[in-house]
């Protein structure tokens, strides 16, 4: 996305963007951002390099969508392994091989390969690395004020600017000052303390212990997931010889500091699953546990939360580092259409990434909630609620579809305003157009407005200005329906009698 700058002068901020936290949610934000024009700095405490330690291990077919809208989804999909039905608790069985995407299946592939793509196109980009670096307090003015600490929202006038405090490895310390922060550092986030905000919830799980090891034996399924008498356990290839092992005994409840060993990993895969499969050679074991944390408020002024930073929930169901990345998605072409200058109310657009996010966090907490408290069940009762729930997805189809939208993200969708066209607020597929498929024109960072091949519709004047350059394309069929795409892949806004997308 190109566009004029914003009133501001250049010159009075160090940076467009600062976004503290190097993770997918951050790289994928930094990238966006930068290839849109605009300066980014991305601080991340940890030094140069990708560490092996990863907890994220899938990535979802939404995800995959806007991965594919940076060219970057193929080359991932050959670094992982897709699969495309789930068997849960010998019961539940989901087939993903149905989901209407160009990519429909589950990848099994390792956080850092997501980083490794994301960090090569945000460096190409040219955002500006600075490893071994935290933010220590941020400073919001306000012609003279400050922004009170933990305000929800800002006041009625926005702040004019953001200066962040840094330390370096070194203690050196620094300041710098941006148009907008966005915090992506996780659970314990920094930028989410200095804003006071709280974030309240709870654990859900403790003493859950994960390994990344080889085995023996192939599993029967490729994902297999089981729980018996007071344990559960879960197995996923990464399709390199590596397996992810997640386990929990509700007899052993200890502080993530207690030690692991691959022994007491293999009792609980015994226990849940009727083997271990021969597991050895463990290169990671880790002891953590699980919490359901929300932020109340996702914007503070010019200061965002995105990813871990603003919602943290259970394991199951694999949806937190791809939430994080949707998050930036969405967050990304806003930010963009305000620094440039684009939008017509800047102020509103930033606040629609808040009233769009916040209820999928909301959301995710639910659903990988109520995973995992099936997969916890020992009582009779909620034992055979948990065969009354896989009975019902099993033969109800709008039930498992509606299961498989929710947990692969593409039955996400915004909603419009009242009397919006249906299909307002809707993800868009990967329609094809005589100009090619939609999410490679989406790869410039633009919106689409598709039309019938004669334009009639697409160039009324009903269609609303767009925050950005648009480019148009038209329809490979007879199809009469207007659509503007946000770059995000969801549509912006809708004119014909269609009330489907594909």
């Amino acid at each position: 996305m190109h566009g004029k700058p914003s009133t501001a002068r250049a010159a009075d901020f160090d940076t467009d963007v600062l976004i503290v936290g190097a993770g997918p949610t951050g790289l994928l934000l930094a990238g966006d951002l930068a290839r849109a024009g605009l300066s980014v700095t991305l601080v991340e405490r940890r030094p140069p390099g990708i560490s092996n330690i990863t907890r994220a291990f899938g990535v979802h077919a939404r995800t995959l969508e806007l991965l594919d809208a940076r060219d970057l989804a193929d080359e991932l999909v050959t670094k992982g392994t897709p699969i495309t039905g789930v068997r849960l608790f010998r019961r539940l069985s989901l087939d993903l091989g149905t989901l209407p995407s160009r990519f429909p299946f589950l990848l099994i592939t390792p956080q850092y390969e997501v980083e490794k793509l994301l960090e090569r196109r945000a460096r190409s980009a040219g955002v500006d690395f600075r490893h071994g670096t935290e933010l220590t307090a941020i400073d919001q003015s306000f012609a003279g004020r400050t922004t009170p600490a933990g305000s929800p929202a800002g006041p009625v006038d926005p702040p004019a600017s953001v200066t962040a405090e840094l330390r370096g490895a070194d203690g050196t310390r620094s300041t710098l000052r941006t148009r907008y922060l966005v915090g992506a550092d996780g659970v314990r986030s920094s930028v989410r303390e200095a804003l006071g905000l709280p974030f309240p919830g709870a654990s859900v799980i403790t003493s859950l212990v994960l390994a990344d090891v080889r085995l023996a034996e192939e599993p029967a399924d490729l994902l297999t997931v089981d729980g018996a008498g007071d344990t559960f356990a879960f197995i996923a290839p990464f399709g390199d010889g590596w397996y992810r092992v997640m386990g929990w005994n509700r007899t052993r409840q200890v502080p993530d500091s207690e030690p692991v060993d691959l022994d007491e990993v293999r009792e609980i895969a015994r226990q849940a699953l009727g083997s271990d499969f021969g597991m050895h050679d463990a290169r990671w074991i880790s002891r953590f546990h699980s919490d359901e944390r929300q932020a109340p408020a996702y914007r503070v002024g010019r200061v965002f939360l995105a990813g871990d930073a603003a919602h943290v929930h259970s394991p199951a169901g694999g949806q937190g580092m791809n939430t994080g990345l949707q998050d930036a998605a969405n967050l990304s072409w806003k930010l963009a259409s305000a620094v440039q200058g684009l939008a017509p109310d800047p102020e509103a657009l930033l606040d629609s990434y808040q009233s769009e996010r916040h209820p999928v966090g909301a959301m995710v907490v639910r659903s990988s909630g109520a995973i995992v408290r099936l997969a916890m069940a020992h009582t009779p009762l909620q034992r055979a609620a948990r065969s009354l729930a896989a009975s019902v997805v099993n033969s109800v189809r709008p039930a498992a579809r509606k299961a498989m939208g929710v947990i692969s993200g593409i039955g996400i969708s915004y909603g419009g305003p009242r009397r919006a066209h249906p299909l307002t607020g809707r993800r868009a597929p990967d329609l094809r157009l005589a100009e090619g498929r939609l999410y490679e024109l989406l790869r410039k960072g633009e919106f689409v407005l598709i039309g019938p091949a004669d334009q009639a519709v697409a160039t009324a004047a009903a269609v609303p200005a767009a925050p950005g350059r648009v480019i148009r394309a038209h329809w490979a069929t007879g199809r009469r329906t207007a659509l503007l795409v946000r770059p995000d892949g969801y549509i912006a806004w809708a004119a014909g009698r269609g009330r489907t997308v594909a």
